[in-house]
């Protein structure tokens, strides 16, 4: 853990490399103290696949941080669609590894006032086709039904998987948002489009993927991949003081392409009652 002691300290997940590396480091660089999680290379070594080592993550959390209180924590860690990967994988590494180690560090958040962002995703907007009951499985917490469902789409089944868990991260911030912030805790996601990671380069290894990827790119009205850095400027925002009556809010950041899909689909009016 460093310099835990100097300011608030923050948990992030994926923080061995891409999005939650980024993040980690430009926490740390404001004087933040920040213990990271991942499968190796942080100070909280722990598979974020199994109930088991979710356990154990917040567990060894909870010896690090003591009497203190966590200022904020933020889920970056996921894992991408990949011919042959098993739906269930995604279903709990991206949906289950971020929800069971928020509710299990929601008693350090609430200490003092703090926050929590999970990391959604554009393809919840851009993407076709993905199986709403699959995001709304993971939504109703049995990690089980979900994880077969996931699996009930076959080889390819991690491409429908993908956009469901992160939408149901972001159904998630959408319907707890409320109750977190009466503990004091502000939940907000975050919705990234393509970024340039270590996660999206390995999907180019893929031809499949790799063409899709190329095609994906050229639809983004800013005309390029996003950064790490700039989705860890967004996330120490969100996370921060500055940020404090921003509450249920999912934030895209994809270049402008959700708004290019879907002009007109939000703001819509509330049904009377």
């Amino acid at each position: 853990m460093r310099g835990a002691t100097r300011m608030g300290t923050y948990v992030i997940t994926g923080a061995a490399s891409g999005l939650g590396a980024a993040t980690a480091e430009r926490l740390h660089r404001a004087g933040h103290g920040v213990i990271g999680v991942d499968r190796a290379g942080t100070d909280v070594e722990a598979d974020l696949g199994s109930p088991g080592g979710r356990f154990e993550a917040v567990a060894r959390i909870g010896e690090l941080v003591g009497s203190a209180p966590v200022e904020g924590f933020a889920a970056f860690a996921g894992m991408a669609p990949a011919a042959g990967r098993p739906g269930s994988d995604l279903v709990a590494v991206n949906y289950f590894g971020a929800i069971d180690l928020l509710v299990g560090l929601r008693p350090l958040l609430s200490r003092e006032p703090s926050s929590a962002l999970l990391v959604s995703s554009n393809s919840t907007t851009t993407q076709p086709g993905w199986p709403v009951d699959l995001a709304q499985a993971c939504l109703g917490g049995d990690e089980h039904a979900a994880a077969r469902l996931a699996d009930s789409y076959g080889e390819h089944g991690s491409v429908l998987t993908y956009p469901a868990t992160k939408a149901a991260l972001a159904y998630y911030v959408r319907t707890h948002a409320a109750d977190y912030i009466r503990s004091g805790i502000r939940l907000n996601a975050i919705a990234p489009g393509f970024i340039d990671t270590p996660m999206t380069r390995a999907g180019r290894e893929d031809p499949h993927l790799a063409s899709a990827m190329d095609a994906y790119l050229r639809l983004i009205p800013a005309g390029r991949a996003g950064t790490a850095e700039e989705i860890a400027a967004l996330a120490a925002f969100l996370l921060g003081p500055d940020a404090g009556y921003c509450v249920g809010s999912v934030v895209f950041a994809d270049g402008g392409l959700d708004a290019h899909h879907r002009p007109t689909d939000w703001p819509r009016p509330t049904e009377a009652t």
